[in-house]
């Protein structure tokens, strides 16, 4: 399948500042308003951003497959990545405001809420319905809350503003939309509108403002009642006016460390922060992305689960052309799993067998080749060509070495390899949380892939493994991005970062069931589902199912079901 080159859509010109002011001056009117309007009135907003959203979603997918050079059945990608995140994030928080108007509380299943051995309180927001219990047999997600938060206090922290009887403060936020992944942008704004209650003034990544028209689209009603503005230009034109004026109280931004320390500690972001003088004074969450691990726990696997579990890795990779937050950057194996060799087998032969992306994100070309320079065992897939990169992995990284990708997020489709020791899973295990979590940089999103018959023979040494992971997003078995669309489940870094040390980040989103404290979201599947997961890059027809599932989260219906499965089952 050939793949056209691309030459990225021109930049829109820059706002001007006087246009910035007067964006800014309309959203500080409209803040009192908004913060005041009333649940019924959030609500029709919501559905019909729902639904604005959903009708511009057709020609979003057609405008970012030309932008990233996706073809045929790759636009996948961009159902399930952007759509079905949209949709089910929306649809779910839709769910959950309904809810409280009716009940005047989250609507949550008394046993829904668990408390663990150690005392912590988890809140089971997946599946969502029995519409969830059939698409994704087997899946259950909770949200570990803070663990200062008992049980009898987690009535008071669910719901945000909405069950507490205040009115959040009026206020404007900078949303700095990310560049990637068009669902971050449109979610991000949604949390700032619907979980914190302020207006917002939105600035597309000048990577993705083709997107612009799609969103203005959805937006509509929001953008006429004064509520929400979008404003365009880069760092260079627009970057300190926007995240130093006055009349933004809040930001928020999906990126990298460097992009956060631009705003916060501005040129000498050493100094400044040496001396602890930031050059703004206002709340910014982030989502910074991090080195993700796959840990693979040794047990006795079929044929078929090695075949499946290449693939789910195979898609980590290569996914959105690896410019994914959540890809997967390290596979940690054991260095005496008798199948180590025969996975990797697998998984050599499904990357082979993906078709090459274009590399369409701006440095991915720059960054790859330092990844591939600095290390000596490297394997290719495919020919590397101007304007495209195969998927490659780093091979026998030292697990003591100090390896560029332990500590560099590469941003492109490569991912290192390590093996650490141990003669059983427990041993390993034991050896791989500690790894992941000091040797690794970022605390967004790691993955687990284990045998049941493994996992129940670790007993509670695979649930102290689940529980010392400090990642925001834990997933066994399943990529770790389901905690980025599956809408009810939270997404963010684990807590603990800093200012000065920001890491993956500060601060959640998404997280539609309004769980007030969250500490993370662990997100378990089925070993061997059922079906191929229609995101997997090998699935045939994986664009048109999660077509399908994205009509089904905007209108469901039971009618939808047989032809959903029928093409499922194909894959």
């Amino acid at each position: 399948m050939s793949v056209p080159l691309l030459a990225p859509p021109p930049p829109r010109p820059a706002t001007s500042h006087a246009d910035i002011d007067r964006s800014l001056a309309t959203l500080t009117e409209r803040a009192p308003v908004w913060a005041g309007l009333s649940l019924n009135d959030r609500i029709d907003y919501l559905r019909s951003l729902l639904h604005g959203a959903y009708r511009a979603a057709p020609g979003l997918v057609a405008d970012a497959c030309a932008a990233k050079g996706l073809v045929g059945g790759q636009a996948g990608d961009e159902w399930g990545a952007t759509v079905v995140s949209m949709m089910r994030t929306m649809r779910i928080l839709l769910d959950t405001l309904e809810g409280i108007r009716r009940e005047g509380r989250v609507p949550l299943s008394r046993s829904a809420v668990r408390v663990r051995p150690d005392g912590q309180v988890t809140v089971r927001v997946l599946p969502v319905d029995v519409y969830d219990r059939i698409l994704y047999p087997g899946v259950m997600g909770d949200v570990w809350v803070d663990p200062a938060v008992t049980r009898a206090d987690l009535d008071a922290n669910l719901g945000g503003f909405y069950t507490k009887g205040v009115t959040p403060p009026a206020a404007v936020s900078l949303v700095l939309g990310a560049g990637n992944v068009a669902a971050i942008t449109l979610l991000d704004v949604l949390h700032k509108l619907f979980v914190d209650g302020s207006t917002v003034l939105l600035k597309h990544s000048r990577v993705a403002e083709y997107l612009a028209p799609h969103f203005d689209a959805a937006f509509a009603d929001l953008i006429s009642a004064g509520f929400v503005r979008t404003v365009y230009g880069g760092r260079a034109d627009n970057g300190d006016y926007l995240t130093r004026h006055a009349a933004v109280q809040g930001i928020h931004l999906t990126g990298s460390g460097a992009s956060y320390d631009a705003v916060v500690w501005g040129k000498d972001a050493a100094a400044r922060k040496a001396s602890g003088t930031p050059v703004i004074d206002k709340p910014v969450t982030c989502e910074l992305g991090n080195v993700s691990p796959v840990i693979i726990v040794p047990g006795r696997w079929s044929e078929r689960s090695l075949r499946l579990h290449a693939e789910n890795v195979a898609t980590q990779i290569g996914h959105n052309s690896g410019y994914n937050c959540n890809a997967t950057r390290m596979l940690v194996m054991a260095e005496g799993w008798p199948q180590r060799e025969a996975f990797l087998d697998h998984l050599r032969r499904v990357l082979h067998s993906l078709p090459l992306r274009p590399a369409y994100y701006p440095g991915a070309e720059e960054a790859y080749e330092r990844h591939v320079a600095a290390e000596k065992q490297v394997e290719v897939f495919g020919r590397r060509e101007p304007g495209m990169l195969p998927p490659t992995l780093l091979m026998d990284l030292d697990p003591d070495g100090d390896h560029l990708i332990f500590r560099e997020e590469p941003w492109c489709p490569l991912a290192g390899v390590t093996n650490l020791p141990g003669d059983t899973a427990a041993e390993f295990l034991a050896r791989a949380v500690p790894f992941c979590n000091e040797r690794l940089f970022g605390t967004l999103t790691a993955t687990v892939l284990a045998d049941g018959a493994t996992s129940r023979a670790l007993g509670p040494a695979w649930d102290a493994a689940l529980a010392g992971l400090r990642y925001g997003t834990v997933a066994v078995n399943i990529w770790s991005a389901v905690g980025f669309a599956f809408g009810s489940s939270t997404w963010g870094a684990f807590p603990g970062h800093s200012p000065a040390d920001i890491g993956s980040g500060m601060g959640f989103v998404h997280n539609a069931r309004l769980v007030d404290r969250p500490q993370k979201t662990v997100v378990r599947s089925p070993f061997t589902p059922a079906f191929k997961p229609p995101w997997f890059l090998t699935h045939r027809l994986g664009d048109r199912v999660l077509a399908g599932a994205a009509a089904l989260e905007v209108d469901r219906h039971w009618w939808r079901l047989p032809r959903l499965g029928a093409l499922a089952l194909r894959g």
